[in-house]
């Protein structure tokens, strides 16, 4: 091959991955609710590396040599601002919003979680039981566990008094094991017949109570819903009801949504809640058996009366998805020390509309 025909293939190859670049980034802003246009909210740091790569790429075989491609690299300059944008906060270039507690990790105030999504089909029940008695946490929360997994946890129990088991057969399962008490347990299904979502309130060590929401909602891909209202719907009703909570509030799950995503951040504006990742990193959760395709699905947001102690995403348990763990701790007398996540004017108006959009999208495979 020659060269000139060499340059001109790259060129091309330049080119295309350009305008898929270009329309990867743009697609997000669409307002729809379609899965083929939200499923672009997800690979916005593959997209990211793509661009940079691909300008790289262009200034070393062809911008030396007077080749014209700056149409091109304009795409490029733009997908690298935008998704720059989204990136930077997760970065330790970005602000922290949860900031490190200065007291003994070991004191009463603290709490601990484990969260993992098990993978239903998964069969290293090993793996977790040995995860757990590694990590040691207050609370143990597993998504898509069946009543397979609830029979092989059983060897665990005996460290976790409190339960909430939610066995279901259709990876939308799961189980609350705690070292805490808990009280006031609700098992909701907020949307859909088959989709459980967990409200409960949890005494720390030191005799204070908190509230603690666990979420599991249907992700926008053709084998599960043909777009992302009751998705979004779910996660915005769990907010609006956090936020009318006196004490003080965590909120975890698989929300089958990225950090970045409109809803995501729409949550955290309803709520007012903070995200211990900003500042510190992405925390991947999915794909663990994937590293190129890989963002934030497991997600740990609390109110200010928290601060952060540790936090990690631990080694794989042969599932799609990494679990995460987390130790905070809880200090309200320093809650005015942490930002503020506000509210903008319209955080009201498109709150209301995600949970209408929601309750009235009836094609759910579980309505």
């Amino acid at each position: 091959m020659s060269k000139r025909l060499f340059r001109i293939i790259g060129l091309v190859i330049f080119g295309l991955l350009a305008i898929i670049a270009f329309g990867a980034t743009l697609l997000p802003f669409i307002p729809t609710k379609q899965w083929y246009i939200r499923i672009w909210d997800y690979p916005r740091l593959q997209t990211l590396a793509i661009a940079v790569l691909a300008i790289l790429w262009y200034m070393y075989f062809y911008f030396k040599r007077g080749r014209k491609g700056y149409v091109f690299v304009a795409m490029f300059a733009v997908v690298i601002i935008v998704q720059g944008y989204k990136a930077l906060p997760y970065t330790i270039l970005g602000p922290k919003q949860v900031l490190q507690s200065e007291k003994d990790p070991s004191d009463t105030t603290s709490i601990s979680l484990l969260i993992c999504n098990v993978l239903q089909t998964n069969a290293s029940y090993d793996k977790v039981i040995a995860l757990v008695k590694e990590k040691h946490p207050d609370i143990f929360i597993t998504t898509e566990s069946d009543s397979i997994w609830q029979h092989n946890l059983k060897s665990i129990e005996a460290d976790f008094p409190f339960r909430i088991p939610i066995p279901q057969s259709n990876t939308y399962g799961m189980h609350v094991y705690s070292k805490l008490p808990l009280q006031g347990t609700e098992i909701r299904y907020l949307l859909e017949k088959d989709i459980p979502s967990i409200k409960t309130r949890v005494q720390l060590r030191s005799r204070e109570w908190i509230t603690m929401f666990v979420l599991h909602p249907r992700p926008p891909v053709p084998t599960e819903a043909s777009d992302s209202r009751e998705r979004d719907a779910e996660i915005i009703m769990v907010a609006k009801e956090a936020r009318k909570q006196k004490d003080a509030v965590i909120v975890t799950g698989d929300f089958n949504d990225v950090a970045w995503s409109k809803t995501t951040e729409l949550f955290q504006e309803v709520t007012g809640f903070l995200d211990p990742r900003r500042g510190r990193g992405f925390y991947n959760t999915f794909h663990a058996d994937i590293p190129i395709f890989r963002w934030p699905l497991d997600h740990i947001f609390h109110s200010s009366h928290f601060k952060l102690i540790k936090m990690n995403r631990t080694k794989k348990v042969d599932s799609d998805h990494f679990p995460m763990y987390i130790k905070l701790s809880y200090e309200p007398e320093e809650k005015q020390d942490q930002p503020k996540v506000k509210p903008d004017s319209k955080t009201e108006e498109d709150a209301n509309k995600a949970i209408k959009k929601g309750l009235k999208d009836g094609d759910a495979p579980g309505q």
